[in-house]
């Protein structure tokens, strides 16, 4: 009877705290089977991990500072800065050639919009955005879990590794940051690669680096500077479903901020663009 009880409980637990492995076995089945076409099926996979490997070392890092007994806690926003600066750079040099290195709707919109790519790969592109964001948030929550189980009283820390939010809730305002810092974004991709449909597979990744450091340096302190539906969005699901202790609500009231201000933005960074130039 004894034996019996501790094998329950064990299931019980492992079902709760293990179980989201599965959902990356989902999703890479889904990505990789709902095309056939080389082009699309390429876009997936590769918008896929490099969306997953900027999340995986862009909320890696906020977990790292934010969370109770990391090695790193409390080393200051100008880590999370630099190292998100980091996590945008490097899967851009990795998936550049392969997809153009987007990782955000709000860019692969905003490309299509300007004829840089055809309107039937963005939704490619987004899929894979959205699932890697997704798997890549897992993967933080897997690798921090006795971190998350440290800071539970502290729900609103927790939170914060996985998605944005406002220090001071204005929508107008907390809008106005979303579509500003997008503009930059899209704006000096634009710019930096002078190629319709470059993304940021086009640019040198160096400036990248420098152009995600100096939005989040100038403009992060709003909102978090999404700046990408995809980053925010993706992780936000996740810790909607991941069995947190305390755990508050995901804030699907402001979430709605993230997703369609970086789309606004970089639209009226393509308008803007082709006006001036």
């Amino acid at each position: 009877m004894c034996y019996n009880i501790s094998v329950n409980i064990f299931t019980v637990k492992y079902k709760r705290e293990h179980a989201t492995i599965i959902y990356i076995f989902v999703a890479f089945f889904i990505f990789t089977s709902i095309s056939q076409e080389d082009i699309m099926r390429d876009i997936i996979l590769g918008e896929f991990f490099g969306t997953m490997l900027l999340i995986l070392l862009g909320d890696g890092v906020v977990a790292n500072v934010l969370l109770n007994k990391s090695g790193q806690k409390g080393a200051g926003p100008v880590q999370i800065t630099f190292a998100w600066g980091l996590a945008v750079m490097i899967p851009a040099c990795i998936f550049g050639a392969l997809t153009g290195a987007h990782f955000n709707p709000a860019l692969s919109i905003a490309l299509a919009f300007n004829g840089g790519i055809e309107w039937n790969t963005v939704p490619s592109y987004i899929i894979g955005q959205m699932l890697g964001a997704f798997v890549g948030a897992i993967l933080v929550y897997i690798l921090f879990k006795d971190h998350y189980d440290a800071t539970s009283d502290d729900p609103i820390t927790v939170r914060a590794t996985f998605c944005t939010a406002p220090t001071i809730p204005n929508t107008f305002r907390n809008l106005l940051s979303e579509i500003i810092g997008t503009f930059v974004l899209v704006f000096a991709i634009l710019g930096f690669g002078n190629v319709a449909g470059a993304g940021m597979g086009g640019v040198d990744k160096l400036y990248v680096f420098g152009l995600i450091v100096s939005i989040g340096m100038s403009l992060g302190g709003l909102t978090g500077y999404a700046i990408n539906p995809a980053r925010d969005l993706g992780p936000r699901i996740a810790y909607a479903i991941l069995p947190f202790k305390n755990k508050v609500d995901p804030n699907w009231g402001y979430s709605w901020i993230p997703v369609v201000g970086p789309i606004i933005g970089g639209i009226i960074a393509v308008l803007v663009y082709n006006f001036i130039f």
